[in-house]
């Protein structure tokens, strides 16, 4: 999207108070399913941004919603923090790929999700020196796909009523 610089910085920032506000919302309200499983609703700002502005501003959205997020909830730079970092990164580096390989709105989330809970059962593994948490993996990819498709479905609601 071509627009000047302070208007750029502006919708970013918006998108990242957005995200923010939604992963704050998801995790102090919605009770997680089973196994700490989450819909992850905050991903849906990663997908309308990758979009609408491009990579740099993915890494930026997705990076100010695992800090500022996790220092508002009080676990900066604890285990709970790693396992949102780890998964971020991956879920990231999912969307990144699967937007340049132009993929549809639903694939993208998909693979994201399903990225996210292998970063996260990653980082567990090498937290808490638990290999046996890799077990969990089937049960977290099965619910993947369906919170993938959910999430996928409503950014690209969202898309088609974003003006451009």
């Amino acid at each position: 999207m071509k627009m000047n610089a302070n208007k750029r910085l502006a919708y970013v920032t918006m998108l990242s108070a957005l995200s923010i506000v939604i992963n704050l919302f998801e995790s102090l309200f919605i009770p997680p399913i089973q196994f700490g499983i989450r819909f992850g609703l905050a991903n849906i700002i990663a997908l309308v941004t990758i979009n609408i502005f491009g990579v740099k501003e993915l890494v930026i959205v997705n990076t100010m919603r695992i800090v500022i997020g996790s220092l508002l909830r009080g676990v900066i730079f604890g285990s709970p923090f790693w396992i949102s970092f780890g998964g971020v990164v991956f879920s990231t580096i999912a969307i990144i790929v699967a937007h340049k390989l132009k993929t549809s709105h639903i694939f993208m989330s998909i693979l994201s999700a399903l990225a996210h809970s292998f970063g996260q059962v990653l980082v567990v593994m090498a937290l808490y020196n638990q290999s046996g948490v890799i077990a969990l993996f089937p049960v977290l990819a099965v619910s993947s796909v369906a919170t993938g498709i959910l999430t996928g479905a409503i950014s690209r609601e969202c898309l088609k009523r974003i003006k451009r």
